[in-house]
């Protein structure tokens, strides 16, 4: 009966009910989203969210900070969000409302006094002190960096689909099934290749044929040869979140594998030894904490490797007996100066093993026999301040690269081994030509050099025996014809052979790996990089260009843009990528990545300013020490040149830089913040003072010859003065977006921790900071090749969301 009493529901339908009620909660998009801050909205406010959220716009509602914080923001996003939906502002207007809302982290101040150089009263301080922990455990410390990473991830969050277009992007143009260029060496081919959907290399080798001839530029691997594979990368990394290979050295008979692994990314390296046939370990235990430097005796049992001090300076030289005890290794090598590093190397010939002992400014090299690993180690060149050399063997001789006051730019000498200290000059220094590198072999000399920015090679026959030269002729020379490049020498292989190896890319050609007879001057391409995609160097255009720095230096760049899509005019986005430090040349190549950018109408620039090597010795001697700010106002010059000319304007000139490349970024930021739309700093030297005042920091005590001591008064001013903590104003910033890792041994993660802490206290704009630490790298980001590919996607999201071209 039907009517107006009590109307009595059976227990089924009850719950049903009930059921329903719960469920549609669940299922509100407004409560799932916004939570306890679902009270601020009408009902207008909730048709508008649900709209927008099956527009696919949940992101904007997402991440809200808890009621009472922003409250006002968050109603002027509601406001925002209905004006969008009624299509009447657009959505840039309603990202900027968005970002309003999000809360960035603020970092708790714990009070610190740093004290100057001694005989000073000078004081700083330094209230975000406190998040350097040495032991990476701290969980306020971790808990910050996780926040700020969040943080991160949720400014960006609309760029997301970006983010996965751009990884597609960069992903498609690799071939991910690839192998390199073999290397013939003795019996075999060497050479390593990548899999399909894989992360990691595999290393392998082919023997070579039976009756094969002499080496040729012609050589080829005979691929019907049974391939031996010598370590898989993927199957070791598949244990670890991080995996990075380091040395990789066969014995001489070619029986056994020496290699070296981090599996964190602090770059200490466990060593192995294998039996290549059968793949078995051939050490009792692998020997740990190593530099992951090795080099073999001609016994094939005797292996010498460098193990690292507790601030992770390689300092000391082992000998192990393969088979035996790591316990009962000998000590053969011990630097004791805390500015040397050491290196260990073995001749091409095979004939002489060494240990290079050096610093930013002195360097000096031991040799032994390799036939004699007993045997005693004998000095080349005495130790002298601020004279630096390389060596080369053959036959009964060194040649040596030498560096010095006198010499900036280098000339190569010949010595005896039995009297190194009886030199003859063989190519004199020259001004205005910087000697980079050497190549030896039993045939020709190689002298890898740079003339006004631009590397060439020359190739000078050597005397039939071995015999020591006391002359070279003229030489020929090796160049190319594109306006920027870079060259350089790759692995050479067998003593004996005629062909030198080149590497060659420029910004627009993919690096190409080129076999050169030196006797007859056939040269052979043994390969090209793939860059699929419809990749075609005649849609781009390479440059070079000269700004004028402030006092009067000409400052060289190199630059690329796809053609028919820049317009020339000063609207174009243009990233600029400076470095400047440690004579390092940031020299141009191909990147498939950076084609995402050029794509999307951007123009990419390379500031070759002073602190690098580019131009010479002394271009890097100006740039550095009581002349370091010169790399700052050299990268200035080139962006306001790029302005004056119309490449770009401020509005759209964004700039990069990693580690010194990112101090570089710091300080330009601190002294031209106008200048700039968006800065990228990868895990950034920001923290000058404070790293170089404190010698339990890795590299402190090195890097004092690059940077200077500032516990010397006269540095410590000069170096506050530019220092990017010390620096940071009440200003308006451009956007910026900094990262770092957490066992980063270069960079403490918390430079940039505190660099982007004391930013956020003092900057007076609106625009985007952002701090990605990775909690499972060091200073090279991820150790898998498509995971690197999601941070660089990531960085470029960035930049095109700061020039609101994410949705082109």
């Amino acid at each position: 009966m039907v009517g107006r009493g009590p109307f009595v529901l059976g227990a089924g339908a009850a719950a049903g009910i009930v059921a329903g009620i719960v469920l549609r909660r669940q299922n509100n998009p407004v409560r799932t989203l916004l939570q306890n801050n679902a009270k601020l909205l009408s009902k207008k406010d909730h048709h508008t969210v649900r709209t927008l959220v099956r527009g696919g716009q949940a992101h904007i509602f997402k991440h809200w900070p808890a009621p009472g914080i922003r409250d006002q923001q968050k109603i002027t996003l509601l406001q925002r969000a209905r004006a969008f939906a009624s299509e009447s502002i657009s959505a840039k207007e309603l990202e900027e409302a968005r970002l309003e809302v999000l809360y960035p982290p603020r970092c708790e101040k714990r009070e610190h006094q740093l004290p100057g150089p001694p005989g000073t009263d000078d004081l700083r301080k330094d209230q975000y002190y406190w998040l350097r922990d040495d032991n990476r455990t701290d969980e306020d410390v971790l808990a910050h960096l996780r926040a700020e990473s969040d943080y991160c991830h949720n400014v960006l969050e609309n760029t997301e689909h970006l983010q996965e277009e751009l990884y597609r992007e960069m992903r498609g143009r690799i071939q991910e099934a690839d192998q390199s260029a073999p290397v013939r060496d003795g019996p075999y081919f060497y050479y390593s290749r990548t899999l399909e959907g894989k992360q990691y290399r595999v290393h392998c080798r082919r023997k070579l044929p039976p009756n094969v001839g002499p080496p040729s530029e012609s050589d080829s691997m005979d691929e019907s040869q049974p391939e031996e594979v010598l370590l898989d990368e993927n199957a070791e990394a598949a244990r670890f979140d991080f995996y990075m290979v380091g040395g990789l050295e066969p014995s001489p008979n070619h029986k056994l594998l020496a290699y070296a692994e981090d599996t964190s990314g602090n770059e200490k390296y466990t060593l192995h030894v294998k039996d290549i046939g059968s793949d078995r370990e051939m050490l009792k235990e692998p020997i740990k904490e190593t530099a992951g430097n090795v080099a073999w005796a001609n016994d094939n049992k005797t292996l010498f490797y460098v193990t690292k001090d507790k601030l992770d300076r390689p300092f000391k030289v082992w000998r192990h007996h393969v088979g035996g005890n790591a316990e009962q290794d000998e000590l053969v090598y011990h630097e004791e100066d805390d500015q040397m590093y050491v290196h260990l190397a073995k001749s091409r010939d095979e004939k002489i093993l060494s240990i290079h002992v050096g610093s930013s400014v002195t360097s000096e090299t031991r040799f032994l026999s390799a036939d004699e690993p007993e045997g005693e180690w004998k000095v080349i060149l005495p130790r002298v301040n601020n004279v630096e050399y390389d060596i080369r063997h053959r036959g009964d001789h060194f040649f040596i690269e030498i560096r010095d006051e006198n010499r900036p730019n280098s000339e190569v000498l010949v010595v005896p081994v039995s009297d190194p200290t009886q030199t003859k000059v063989l190519i004199p220094h020259k001004t205005d030509v910087k000697i980079e590198s050497m190549v030896a072999s039993q045939s020709h000399l190689v002298v890898f050099q740079r003339i006004k920015g631009l590397q060439e090679a020359t190739i000078y026959e050597l005397p039939d025996g071995l015999g020591m030269p006391h002359m070279l002729g003229m030489g020929e020379q090796v160049q190319f014809p594109e306006a920027a490049y870079s060259l350089g020498p790759g692995s050479q292989g067998d003593f004996d052979s005629p062909v030198l190896r080149i590497g060659y890319t420029s910004l627009t050609t993919p690096t190409s790996t080129i076999d050169l007879n030196m006797r007859t001057g056939k040269r052979a391409v043994k390969k090209v990089q793939p860059v699929l995609g419809g990749f075609s160097k005649d849609s781009y255009k390479t440059d070079r260009l000269w700004a004028t720095a402030s006092d009067g230096t000409k400052v060289p760049m190199s630059i690329v843009y796809r053609q028919g899509l820049v317009k020339l005019d000063g609207s174009d986005p243009l990233l600029l990528n400076g470095y400047g430090s440690y004579e390092v040349c940031n020299d141009p190549y191909l990147s498939g990545n950076r084609l995402s950018l050029l794509d999307r109408g951007f123009i990419f620039a390379l500031a070759h300013v002073r602190g690098g090597g580019e131009m010479g010795r002394n271009w890097y001697e100006d740039g550095k020490y009581l002349h370091k700010k010169n790399t700052f106002t050299d990268f200035i010059a080139c962006a306001e040149y790029l302005v004056k000319e119309k490449y770009t304007s401020p509005a759209h000139l964004c700039i990069e830089g990693r580690s010194a490349g990112g101090l570089t970024m710091g300080a330009v930021l601190n002294m031209r913040p106008d200048l700039f739309n968006a800065a990228i700093m990868g895990v950034p030297f920001v923290d000058v003072v404070t790293t170089m005042m404190d010698e339990s920091i890795p590299l402190t005590s090195i890097e004092q010859e690059e940077w200077g001591n500032p516990n010397n008064a006269e540095y410590y001013e000069y170096m506050k003065t530019y220092s990017p903590v010390d620096n940071i104003q009440r200003a308006d910033y451009p956007n910026i977006l900094v990262t770092a890792g957490l066992h980063d041994p270069r960079v403490g993660y918390w430079e940039p921790a505190k660099f982007v802490a004391k930013l956020r206290e003092n900057k007076t704009d609106k625009r985007i900071l952002l701090f990605k630490c990775d909690l499972g790298a060091g200073h090279f980001s991820q150790s898998g090749r498509f995971d690197r590919l999601k941070d660089t996607a990531r960085e470029y999201a960035f930049l095109l969301k700061c020039q609101d071209l994410v949705d082109t």
